[in-house]
């Protein structure tokens, strides 16, 4: 074992006041921005630019693995090792850091050093990014808890603040009012919190089991009562759901960094931002003349200081400011932008009626490729389904349905009850009700058709697996 910096992604969370490109399926962490990137992609980069960086910790939901390898496979050119820890269900960074702790110092060593990154969060000055690190990495090495603070450019009232003197943490503090965030930019020794944060394996663990111990004692037999899988380049371990519903359901800086006097903080300016309301997602377009910042196709007339976002139809806007439109192919918002962090609200409205707009968009990402509702009624669906070379659906049933199969391009091998078969370019099958089958791409190339859905049902709770190739049950 030796000691090494261990970039560790928390990738998590709704990301509620992104709504509606950020839904509980597809959550902050994987909207794009203007250069085709991720959120997550970027955050995996900036950890694996980092000097002496080998491997990649992620912490993220069970759901969302195939899709964040996905992610990784695209941008990780330098191949490095990548890990995982997967929740069956979110139980906020406490746990997520106690278990990382716990997993790195069993795989790499106690005085091995982790860095604590949000997926959601965006940094544009990597070498500033890089020197704060080397800063943290060192204070850390010393046994301290390194937490990052960011220079204030204006009083926002929407972040954490951190009271420091030189390096020394003298106390966190929530969110303020704008007249005490005022003082506390004028001051000059006030920074926001970053939220990121640097410290070994071995420092994390004692500190927690001196001031959050039922972290970490239920983080503990929750790693040791779980799952384990390696293959080549990546390994993971699947928390058991029942010993990690024990666990507190409480953050890292109310459970430890704020109770413990051993916290440092790096000050940096490294163009950090939480991106935390579409007023941060759209500063980041170029705007025009009349302060308008688009993304997408749009024409404006006699409009001014709005944030226009399409991501397929042409948005038309005439003698409006002020505003942030985004449209989706499932749902539109429109708000004004002083009032951007209540978006969050149309989000909670959504899911407390169990609407499916705060959960999925109309394309849906699974561990063989994607599905797109194309139209729906009362009785019918009719989906785009792509599924990637090689991959395979699982031998499935359902109740309620038919489904008929239309190939659009590439090849199709079909299980149909006791038949199998392959259905080619512009050829199609039918899957009655209750059959057992199975869609499997046999080719190189995508695998595009597609569904026809009809029955008195048609939820995707219909479901009946007897053989999953991605531990789905």
């Amino acid at each position: 074992m030796s000691t090494q910096l261990v970039p560790t992604i928390l990738c998590g969370g709704a990301g509620s006041r992104l709504w509606p490109v950020s839904r509980e399926s597809h959550p902050k962490p994987f909207i794009r921005l203007e250069d085709g990137e991720s959120l997550l992609q970027k955050a995996f980069k900036r950890g694996a630019h980092l000097p002496g960086v080998s491997e990649i910790l992620t912490v993220t939901n069970r759901d969302l693995y195939f899709k964040t390898t996905d992610e990784f496979r695209a941008i990780n050119t330098s191949q490095l090792t990548t890990s995982f820890l997967l929740e069956p269900f979110g139980r906020n960074t406490a746990v997520a850091v106690a278990a990382a702790a716990l997993h790195v110092a069993a795989t790499l060593g106690k005085d091995s050093l982790l860095l604590i990154l949000p997926a959601d969060h965006l940094v544009t000055n990597e070498a500033a990014f890089a020197q704060a690190v080397k800063e943290a990495s060192a204070l850390a090495a010393e046994g301290a808890l390194v937490t990052f603070g960011i220079t204030p450019t204006f009083p926002e009232t929407a972040f954490g603040y951190i009271e420091a003197d030189g390096t020394s943490v003298l106390r966190f503090v929530e969110k303020p009012t704008v007249e005490v965030a005022k003082t506390y930019v004028e001051s000059g020794s006030f920074l926001w919190n970053a939220g990121m944060f640097c410290f070994t394996a071995d420092t994390l663990l004692k500190e927690m089991a001196e001031h959050c111990p039922d972290v970490l004692e239920t983080t503990r037999e929750c790693m040791n009562g779980s799952q384990r899988s390696t293959g080549p380049g990546v390994s993971q371990v699947e928390l058991n759901g029942e010993l990690l519903s024990r666990a507190p359901d409480i953050s890292i800086d109310y459970a430890l960094m704020e109770r413990s006097g051993n916290v440092a903080v790096v000050r940096c300016d490294i163009g950090w931002s939480d991106i935390g309301s579409w007023n941060a997602l759209g500063d980041l377009a170029k705007p025009d003349e009349q302060g308008n910042r688009i993304e997408g196709e749009a024409l404006l007339h006699d409009v001014s200081n709005c944030y226009v976002r399409s991501d397929s139809r042409l948005i038309g806007a005439v003698g409006v400011k002020d505003l942030l439109i985004v449209d989706t192919p499932d749902a539109l918002l429109v708000a004004d932008r002083s009032r951007a962090q209540d978006v969050r609200h149309v989000y909670a409205a959504l899911k407390s009626r169990g609407h499916e707009a705060f959960r999925v968009h109309r394309t849906v990402n699974r561990p063989w490729g994607i599905y797109t509702v194309l139209e729906e009624g009362s009785s019918f669906k009719i989906k785009r389904i792509e599924v990637k070379p090689g991959a395979s659906l699982s031998l499935q049933l359902h109740h309620h349905r038919n489904e008929h199969w239309i190939v659009v391009s590439g090849m199709a091998l079909v299980v149909n009850g006791e038949n199998e078969f392959y259905v080619r370019t512009n050829e199609s099958t039918y899957i009655p009700a209750g059959h057992k089958h199975r869609l499997t791409n046999p080719g190189m190339v995508d695998l595009v058709m597609i569904e026809v859905q009809s029955g008195e049902y048609l939820g995707e709770d219909d479901i009946v697996r007897f053989d999953d190739n991605y531990g789905r049950s």
